[in-house]
């Protein structure tokens, strides 16, 4: 993938960040998750603003300059997904996918079984490439939409949103608090009681805790932590692929516990948000387990 003023090269790694990130440094150790977060932080709204994420102009540039290029994915692959989509995600959900671009997650879900899943994304140039690529797959729709306005859809209309890099694209653009607040009171709106959110990104608690863990959304929030593509365990490492399939401990603030370790420093974080009825008891909505 590339950017304006951006050319591709063997080290650019668009499964771990979108572009803002990459303009970041990256480091190579960390002693202990407080450090660990510290720098991590860099990464995030306040450090990325070269180009406005949340523009459609931005991204009608790009993806007609990347056309030839095929699809996609930010971040995992669907492979890599698929055991948390289908743990939260039953296969009879209306699913929207928020920010879909050219990637090919929603065609490998179908594949997998999933039955109806509404694709929206800002750029119109993406959403045409997309429509005419799956005209023949019934299962599949696509609709040019700005997720901050998605008046659209009706209250409670969907089972579950999937959002894969599109939080944190309007974190790198201009009026980020605003725009995220706009995206996420959507989401929380057109989700249906019971309804799950699944936001994969890089941001870490500390950057995305204070943006999804709100009274007014009423979501019950469980956390994983994914390592990114051809990460490599350290010596010694205990870890499987199983453990990962376990919710991280956080506290009551939403936050990794201070002697928590992290294997791979560029993780990735699963932010699974099941919105709950406004009568139900939000005292427990984080998953807590120190």
């Amino acid at each position: 993938m590339t950017t304006q003023n951006h050319k591709q090269n063997p080290n650019d790694d668009d499964h771990r960040h979108p572009p803002c990130a990459n303009l970041i440094p990256r480091r190579s150790t960390f002693s202990g998750v407080g450090h660990w977060l510290q720098e991590k932080m860099l990464r995030d709204e306040s450090a990325c603003n070269t180009y406005d994420y949340g523009d459609s102009v931005y991204w009608d540039a790009r993806y007609v300059h990347e056309a030839a290029a095929g699809s996609f994915d930010w971040y995992q692959q669907y492979h890599a997904l698929s055991p948390f989509v289908r743990k939260y995600i039953p296969i009879s959900s209306r699913v929207l996918m928020v920010g879909c671009g050219n990637a090919g997650m929603s065609e490998d879900m179908v594949k997998d079984g999933y039955e109806s899943i509404m694709n929206v994304d800002i750029s119109g140039v993406a959403i045409e490439m997309m429509r005419r690529k799956y005209e023949h797959v019934p299962q599949l729709e696509y609709m040019q939409m700005d997720v901050r306005d998605m008046g659209f859809f009706l209250d409670d209309s969907f089972d579950s949103v999937i959002d894969k890099g599109t939080l944190d694209a309007l974190l790198c653009g201009t009026d980020a608090p605003i725009s995220a607040s706009q995206m996420l009171g959507e989401v929380s709106r057109i989700l249906k009681p019971g309804g799950v959110y699944m936001l994969i990104t890089y941001g870490d608690p500390r950057a995305r805790m204070t943006h999804i863990n709100q009274p007014t959304y009423n979501w019950k929030i469980d956390l994983y932590i994914i390592p990114r593509p051809g990460f490599q365990k350290p010596p010694g490492s205990t870890s499987s692929p199983n453990s990962y399939m376990s919710p991280v401990p956080i506290n009551e603030k939403g936050m990794l516990p201070a002697d928590y370790v992290v294997e791979d420093t560029d993780s990735h974080f699963i932010y699974v948000c099941t919105k709950i009825s406004e009568n139900s008891d939000l005292s427990n909505s984080l998953t807590v387990d120190i």
